[in-house]
């Protein structure tokens, strides 16, 4: 069964955890625009909220700590469907302290799935890690039925995130879907973050700085615009099949010697490259089997590469020189 015909409509109260981050922002404008009540969850705010979006009327503000999330329940009352955006680490990191990433992603997020519970909302949107749960690949691309051996503490947090979700699922009859979204990128995205490539790399380039690469440039990732994740999370909210886990990506893959040239293409010069050594937890290629989110969500990306690529470029270019 695919999408039902409106399910995110006007009117109606949904919570978006992470509203101020890059894809948070973004989801917020588009349930706006459907005439929603947003309640964003953040700790920052504005954050990378939209001008517009913080005048509008439908929009109002929760202060959250995900990592200290009292009061959740109250957070939740009257919402209808909460996006679960938040992650308070990045892959890079979480083998660092995997103690601070168990407690303040999983604990926080069990806290979150009694609150909704015992608040009545009806689902609960979570976005997972496609670059991370499956860890080494044995095919490409990856469907969701691929094994699951992570090699870092995120990837396995997000995991067990999944597992969680199902229980709730079973047990509780919370209705939940869960996205494994790619490596998103578009407007609004940090220059100066650690993880990223793209609008990292975009913006040395402009500045006319090396861009750092670790390894030979020959790590391969599945790139998708953070338009069509938002679309996703969208056709996520309203689905009523079966299936409960989906890859969202471009289906398509990337290297980072590749995209170093799409970002000479796009500016129409030559741009400085430094390579540093090679990083143990970088999977050496990872590229998703979106075919399931086709057939059962009515979602594919609409947003070709090298679109995107100059829409970011587009928006680095107004805040800084090239």
């Amino acid at each position: 069964m695919g999408v039902e015909s409106v399910v995110i409509a006007s009117g109606q109260t949904v919570a978006v955890l992470g509203a101020s981050g890059f894809m948070g922002s973004h989801l917020v404008d588009a349930l706006l625009a459907r005439g929603c009540q947003v309640r964003a969850l953040c700790r920052s705010y504005p954050g990378l909220i939209s001008p517009e979006a913080v005048a509008n009327p439908l929009l109002e503000h929760r202060p959250l700590d995900f990592g200290l999330p009292a009061g959740l329940q109250g957070l939740m009352e009257g919402v209808e469907v909460c996006f679960h955006l938040i992650s308070t680490t990045i892959p890079a990191a979480s083998n660092l302290d995997p103690v601070y990433d168990v407690q303040s992603n999983l604990g926080s997020t069990l806290q979150l799935l009694e609150a909704v519970r015992k608040a009545g909302v009806r689902r609960i949107v979570f976005t997972s890690s496609g670059g991370t749960v499956y860890g080494q690949p044995d095919t490409v691309p990856i469907s969701e039925d691929h094994a699951n051996n992570p090699t870092c503490s995120y990837g396995i947090t997000k995991l067990a995130i999944e597992k969680y979700l199902g229980l709730y699922r079973k047990l509780h009859g919370l209705e939940s879907v869960v996205l494994r979204v790619a490596n998103p990128y578009g407007e609004r995205q940090r220059q100066a973050a650690v993880q990223g490539a793209i609008p990292v790399f975009l913006s040395r380039a402009l500045r006319h700085q090396p861009i750092e690469v670790w390894g030979n440039g020959n790590v391969v990732r599945d790139y998708v615009y953070v338009g069509d994740v938002v679309s996703a999370l969208l056709a996520a909210a309203a689905y009523q099949g079966c299936h409960y886990i989906f890859n969202i990506g471009s289906g398509q893959g990337l290297s980072l010697n590749q995209l170093i040239h799409a970002i000479e293409k796009e500016l129409g010069r030559p741009v400085r490259v430094n390579h540093q050594p090679g990083r143990d937890f970088d999977i050496p290629i990872n590229v998703l089997d979106i075919s399931l989110a086709a057939v059962e969500l009515g979602w594919t990306p609409q947003v070709p590469f090298a679109d995107g690529l100059s829409r970011l470029h587009l928006c680095l270019s107004q805040v800084q020189p090239s």
